[in-house]
């Protein structure tokens, strides 16, 4: 896999056959293509069959979205290609073996994992696959963020990565704002505005999985929400609860879930060069701005 280097530089910037022949050649030609269609069909069929697990990276055979029922798009086929370069997409065997087999995962990522956009999709997968009464609606996935702005563009990627419209199947939820639908089943969301939900809702029922991501950031509504969840899955043993942190000190999410299982996932790192100024800049902002642009121009093309 290939990096992309970061370098930071301050200073610079035919008719005539008897009819038996000719009906005899027909059938020839009409057997052939019989075979040559079941020969197709039966390795259509193969090909389907091999993509339905998990665990399969490669490019599923089926070009109709699920939930739109139209073709993908060229842009999404763009982002699985980036998608899979992603150091969490090797583990999405492993994530969905625990999902299945554990209520609380505890999960450890370093920024850059791809961890805030691909486990949520995954979960996605998860709660699709589950049975449904009659007449009752799915549930769905949330997704917890610290910040407004986060929980906003996370979901603008990810809705364009499996190809939607922001507000329809993906949305987000933040403070005097909710971009979503009743088809939403994907939810980004502040901490606080879950904390919120349960106040309407305290066992959850609208969601299958519920996603705590930078728990280490150890903010008021994250904990708060740690003991209601810890709560709430006594009463619910088919709620997935998973707590993803940034930092590999996760022994105290592990042992407030009776220690749950661990699932560390290692990120990228990029060769960093760091470079002085000879003496203090009287505008921040403008260096800021000439130092931007010197990146741009001196970086190396992918």
């Amino acid at each position: 896999m290939s990096y992309r280097k970061h370098y930071l530089h301050v200073d610079s910037p035919s008719s005539s056959e008897p009819r038996n022949l000719r009906k005899r050649r027909f059938d020839d030609s009409s057997e052939a293509d019989d075979h040559n269609n079941k020969k197709t069909s039966t390795t259509n069929r193969n090909r389907n069959e091999s993509c339905g697990s998990y665990g399969n990276s490669r490019i599923s055979e089926t070009t109709i979205n699920r939930f739109t029922k139209q073709n993908y798009s060229h842009q999404y086929y763009e982002l699985y290609k980036k998608r899979r370069q992603l150091p969490v997409w090797e583990y999405k065997e492993a994530f969905m073996s625990i999902l299945h087999k554990n209520q609380v995962t505890v999960l450890v990522s370093e920024t850059g994992s791809g961890k805030t956009t691909q486990i949520p999709q995954w979960c996605v997968d998860f709660a699709l696959s589950l049975p449904t009464s009659n007449g009752q609606k799915r549930r769905g996935v949330a997704c917890t963020q610290s910040r407004r702005v986060a929980a906003m563009s996370v979901a603008q990627r990810v809705a364009n990565e499996m190809d939607l419209l922001l507000g329809q199947e993906v949305g987000y939820s933040i403070r005097f704002e909710n971009c979503s639908s009743s088809k939403t089943i994907l939810k980004y969301m502040t901490d606080g505005m879950l904390l919120r939900e349960t106040m309407s809702d305290p066992l959850l029922e609208s969601y299958a999985c519920v996603l705590l991501d930078e728990a280490h950031e150890r903010t008021l509504a994250t904990d708060i929400l740690m003991g209601l969840l810890k709560e709430v899955a006594k009463q619910r043993p088919d709620l997935k609860i998973i707590v993803m942190s940034a930092t590999l000190d996760a022994g105290k999410f592990r042992d407030y879930f009776d220690k749950a299982p661990l699932l560390a996932i290692s990120g990228r790192t990029f060769p960093v060069d760091i470079f002085y100024t000879p003496e203090p800049e009287r505008d921040y902002l403008e260096v800021a701005i000439r130092t931007t642009v010197q990146i741009h121009m001196s970086e190396e093309q992918e």
